[in-house]
């Protein structure tokens, strides 16, 4: 009959199928509660590689050297920063966040050993999230700050993240895409807005109108209440924006930039914001609030979901063929529209809430078609002069 092994090494099997390797060892007495302590080790692939890190710890415990870990995996780590790092950030950012760790970093890197993890397996990691993610270097951004959280902590001497070089983008196609031609020309726009005008749908038509004229984000929209428009400055302030926080609940918080605008609004959005305010007291009746009152809220006269708009946009592109756009196309039309009008990047960005100019600069420097066939006919006209 074999001998039964004493090795505290045993073999145990993930999700993967594969068989990997861990065990468990005795530290002793704990002095303050008189409890013996173990610690534990898993994730290795084979016995060999078990057996040396059992040596080594072994011999730092009989030595007197031996300093318990806190945190076991890449995962454990995830989930102490997590909380530390909920308390900084917008409950909308924290969803986001969330998501990126759920179906990205930890079903990659979860499972590693934090010392096990290197500069081969992070790369290869990033190298994957490259071919699949338009946000790669983001996510890869995220994993990061969990091994810097570590070397706050002199868990580990140095972040295996800042070595890992981002891979060369792809290049672009030559063909004008959904992404890339996402604004309207003012001829492109007066024509959607003319189409959702004739459709029954009042509040989708009043909706698109107001983004495509002020270039407000679709949050700031959802948020917007009549105290924030002053109809004989012919103003709007926007100062609130709706989050999605992590239950999937709509939330307010501050704007983007964390920052209040206040922008200059044209007769014809006045007084269509005019009639949608007669409209709205009718619809809701007593139901209608004398303070905080939603400009668009939905039919119980709560926030509004912010994919309703491209819902009525869809439609009504679907129905009568215009180029495709999105909400988010709407405030790039905007944009467009008030370059091609001659105002400068400094009154754009005040216009938008950009925190800086350049971001202005890096998102918005395409023009509609329209105005690059005016930019060429002025220079040739220059030419003739």
């Amino acid at each position: 009959m074999p001998k039964k092994s004493n090795t505290p090494i045993k073999a145990y099997k993930k999700k993967d199928g594969k068989t990997y390797y861990m065990f468990k060892v005795y530290l002793g007495l704990d002095p303050m509660t008189g409890k013996p302590q173990y610690t534990t080790r898993r994730g290795f692939k084979s016995v060999k590689e078990a057996q040396s890190a059992l040596t080594r710890i072994q011999f730092e415990i009989a030595n007197g050297t031996f300093q318990k870990r806190t945190y076991e995996s890449y995962r454990d780590l995830y989930d102490a920063w997590v909380e530390s790092y909920k308390n900084t950030v917008e409950e909308s950012t924290l969803n986001k966040t969330l998501k990126y760790f759920e179906h990205h970093i930890l079903p990659a890197i979860g499972d590693y050993r934090i010392e096990q993890l290197n500069v081969d397996i992070c790369q290869k990691f990033v190298n994957r999230l490259h071919e699949k993610l338009v946000k790669a270097r983001t996510v890869k951004a995220y994993a990061s700050k969990v091994l810097d959280y570590a070397i706050k902590r002199d868990l580990i001497q140095s972040n295996p993240f800042k070595l890992v070089e981002m891979p060369k983008k792809r290049a672009p196609k030559k063909s004008i895409n959904r992404v890339e031609r996402n604004f309207y020309s003012k001829e492109e726009l007066n024509r959607l807005l003319s189409l959702m005008k004739e459709e029954s749908n009042r509040k989708a038509y009043v909706a698109i109108h107001v983004l495509a004229f002020t270039g407000m984000r679709i949050g700031e929209l959802t948020a917007l209440t009549w105290e924030d428009i002053d109809f004989d400055k012919k103003e709007m302030t926007i100062n609130k924006s709706i989050g999605r926080g992590v239950e999937n609940n709509l939330y307010e918080k501050s704007t983007k930039t964390g920052t209040s605008r206040t922008i200059s609004l044209d007769d014809e959005t006045i007084n269509l914001l005019k009639e949608w305010q007669f409209d709205l007291k009718n619809n809701l009746g007593r139901r209608f609030k004398k303070k905080k009152q939603l400009v668009m809220p939905n039919e119980e006269n709560n926030y509004l979901q912010q994919t309703k708009t491209r819902k009525w946009l869809n439609y009504v592109i679907n129905k009568y063929k215009p180029p495709p756009l999105t909400t988010h196309g709407l405030r790039h039309t905007h944009t467009s529209l008030l370059i091609e009008s001659g105002a400068n990047m400094k009154q754009v960005q005040q216009r938008l809430g950009h925190s800086d100019i350049k971001t202005t600069m890096d998102i918005y420097t395409h023009l509609t078609a329209h105005a690059e066939k005016e930019t060429v006919n002025l220079f040739t006209n220059s030419l003739k002069s």
